[in-house]
């Protein structure tokens, strides 16, 4: 018996020693323990393909909790559609813009993401519109696709396949890197998050951890190549890199209150008045 509760008791001891460290402590802790896992990842995993797939894994599995959510629950309270718009945008035009490696397993994992955001799309436009909270989802979509455009019209690389496929190509990214925008407004608007609400987003900020990982393992082993190439007004990689920069800051502030939240034991996670 003793050995059973010995586990749930040293969490809870750490938790508790965690919580009682100031702002500034527990920000320092987050970030040497993401530092480490870095290297941890740097130095374990050698190929690119495993960090994409553990962020396609990350994505599934936020998809999945909105699954069990929309079908257990019948309720797709403190969702935003604009969010679930936004990122079957980007999906589509990534898929487009790598349709010609259909057999990889990049495609075929964004295109099983794709089918199940449709999905979810679909419950919340038709079978579960009443529980959709379309006041608090006010943010105008045009709003993150006009100036996302803008950007990839400046810093689109010219592909050999063409002018359309590089526009695809940035634009995407930098849809995606804002994409979860509208969900933060509304749950901001909406202060108290429940439960698979708040898991999802946190399994999206997990996916940006490896992705952005992946970046940094890429950005090592070329040796300055890309940071070259910037410089050869090759404005792309910079686009991709300030759009990985951006989204993992603002998924990793939600993931601070999320963890802050969980350690502490509360059912319903709080927002801050701003965030």
């Amino acid at each position: 018996m003793g050995d059973k509760n010995a586990t749930p008791v040293a969490v809870k001891r750490i938790g508790r020693w965690v919580r009682s460290r100031s702002v500034r402590e527990q920000v320092t802790m987050g970030v040497v323990a993401a530092f480490a896992l870095l290297v941890l990842i740097k130095v374990f995993v050698k190929s690119q393909t495993y960090l994409f797939v553990a962020t396609q894994v990350a994505h599934s599995a936020g998809i999945l909790l909105l699954i069990y959510k929309l079908t257990i629950t019948k309720t797709c309270s403190g969702l935003s559609l604009k969010t679930q718009e936004l990122t079957a945008t980007f999906l589509l035009m990534r898929i487009l813009c790598f349709f010609g490696l259909l057999r990889e397993i990049h495609v075929v994992l964004d295109s099983l993401t794709l089918v199940c955001t449709l999905w979810v799309i679909y419950m919340m436009r038709y079978k579960l519109k009443n529980t959709y909270m379309q006041e608090l989802d006010s943010m105008p979509l045009y709003y993150v696709l006009v100036p996302c455009a803008i950007i990839a019209i400046i810093g689109h690389p010219g592909l050999p396949a063409g002018i359309i496929l590089g526009f695809l190509f940035v634009y995407y990214m930098t849809i995606e890197a804002v994409s979860v925008l509208p969900q933060f407004q509304l749950l901001q608007k909406a202060k108290m998050i429940e439960p698979f609400t708040a898991h999802y987003v946190f399994a999206l900020g997990v996916a940006r951890f490896f992705s952005c990982a992946n970046w940094i393992n890429m950005l090592i082993d070329s040796g300055g190549v890309f940071l070259t190439k910037i410089g050869q007004a090759q404005l792309y990689i910079l686009v991709a890199l300030i759009s990985e920069v951006v989204q993992t800051f603002i998924l990793a502030d939600f993931c601070y209150y999320y963890v802050k939240s969980v350690m502490a034991g509360e059912r319903m996670m709080r927002l801050p008045s701003m965030v």
